[in-house]
């Protein structure tokens, strides 16, 4: 086919050998890029997010891959492309051939390039299509959009650029974007149109794969901001509502009694992570004594939430039933085994009687608590008991401790130290034993604790609890 001339001016002059070569190295190397990052990215196909960004990298490869070709037909010239593209499209190429045509006005002739006729799937034998015969290849709703186009481009001269669906002999649909301009005659008229057609249904493919995948990542964020604020009001409504100090018991006990100064803190994790099922409580027995507990139910999301408040109200009802620690244990031990989605939990209960100062305390896979005395802090030490959940028939020894006036315990949650457990955790709590020390209550105690591990390298939520012999 003759270089055209577009409706006011010459068409432009391809670029140098060496510039084209140039391009084809620069496209290339791209390729090799996005297709290193595209290894990088996650490879867990059950995250959302991870398959849009890999849906998201296949489409600039494949787009990458069609500029690579694009560019070598421009170096080598029309006359290579036949040659050089199959009857089936290249792998990881979303355009293996470029199409072009020209439908002569004057004389009602049809002139198509090698490469259309494999676009269209058709015998290369046959007479090229009219323009009164192309709409029969195209699907029905489509018509209406090609029709369009070519009115506009032959009556008003307007280039022409736009999709549509055409239906090959096999059967198989192809979704065709179009690009071309009417060309001019001596009179000003238009003597014929020419196009440039290329075979974009792979960019569509995967554009829409793109799209659900975006899509698919956006309602799964939904769901978890969902999910996180069901489980924080579940957590608020159910963890006790006092905030800064509580005294209890309420009543004095006696002259010699040690009533407890009590202060918590719920950390939450970062915003955009599930929250835990962790808690603490404190409540006042009916004879007398104070019930206080940490704990923490292992995994995240609203189905642990009500977990936890699940098994917070059990310890609380066989609390005031008389149960001592140990055997509140077993019995939520017991409980979590029976329950219909089995979990496993850790959890710290202590008993505390204000007449004798005496606390008695029994614990499951959790941390111990620390007592703060005279300036240093230690861990109490008490019988290992295992995680609620883990069997079934376990039983759970307990310890017994005097306090003394001015005595502080501090009960804890996992997680509370950022990066940090067991030992190591513990190590550093005590090291806040100066500052605990120069405290008055227990509220400013939390808020030592919540300044020096409450920052933004927190990953999980936690809970601290802390309870001060009164003088």
């Amino acid at each position: 086919m003759p270089p055209h001339l577009s409706a006011d001016h010459p068409a432009a002059q391809p670029p140098g050998h060496g510039s084209v070569d140039a391009l084809i190295s620069q496209a290339r190397r791209l390729k090799g890029d996005v297709d290193a990052v595209r290894r990088d990215a996650r490879g867990d196909g059950a995250d959302p997010q991870g398959r849009w960004q890999r849906a998201l990298c296949d489409l600039a490869l494949h787009q990458l891959s069609d500029l690579d070709a694009h560019l070598a037909q421009l170096r080598d010239g029309p006359q290579a492309a036949p040659e050089a593209v199959s009857d089936a499209p290249r792998h990881g190429s979303l355009l293996s051939r470029i199409g072009s045509a020209e439908w002569n006005l004057l004389t009602d002739q049809a002139s198509w390039s090698a490469e259309l006729y494999r676009i269209l799937g058709r015998d290369p034998t046959t007479p090229p299509l009219t323009l009164d015969e192309l709409p029969s290849l195209v699907l029905d709703e489509d018509r209406p959009r090609l029709t369009a186009m070519v009115t506009d481009c032959l009556v008003d001269a307007k280039p022409m650029d736009g999709e549509f669906r055409v239906v090959r002999p096999d059967g198989s649909v192809r979704t065709v974007h179009m690009m071309g301009e009417p060309v001019l005659g001596a009179d000003g008229g238009t003597a014929s149109m020419w196009a440039v057609l290329r075979d974009v249904s792979e960019l569509r493919l995967t554009r829409r794969t793109v799209s659900e995948t975006r899509d698919s990542l956006e309602r799964h964020r939904q769901v978890a901001r969902t999910e996180r604020r069901l489980a924080v009001e579940l957590q608020e409504a159910v963890l006790p509502p006092w905030r800064g100090s509580l005294r209890l018991p309420r009543h004095s006990a006696g002259p010699t009694a040690g009533p407890l100064d009590l202060a918590a803190r719920s950390l939450p994790s970062p915003a955009g992570t599930p929250i835990g099922g962790d808690w603490y409580d404190a409540l006042e027995l009916a004879d007398g004594a104070t019930l206080l507990s940490v704990g923490d139910l292992t995994g995240h999301g609203v189905t642990v939430a009500s977990g936890m408040a699940m098994l917070l109200g059990a310890l609380r009802g066989m609390a005031m039933a008389g149960a001592e620690p140990g055997q509140l244990l077993c019995l939520l031990n017991q409980l979590l085994d029976a329950t219909v989605r089995p979990a496993l939990g850790s959890a710290v209960c202590c008993r505390y009687r204000p007449e004798s100062r005496t606390l008695v305390w029994a614990r499951a896979g959790h941390p111990a608590p620390l007592l703060f005395r005279g300036g240093t802090g230690h861990l109490l030490s008490a019988p290992d008991g295992v995680l609620l959940g883990a069997a079934p028939t376990t039983s759970y020894g307990q310890a017994e401790v005097t306090l003394a006036a001015g005595d502080l315990l501090l009960l804890h949650t996992d997680g509370l130290v950022p990066g940090h457990s067991g030992r190591v955790a513990s190590d550093r709590l005590r090291d806040l034993a100066p500052r605990l020390g120069e405290a008055r209550t227990a509220e400013e105690c939390v808020q030592v604790v919540v300044e020096e591990f409450g920052g933004s390298g927190r990953q999980d939520d936690a809970c601290v609890l802390v309870a001060r012999v009164a003088f």
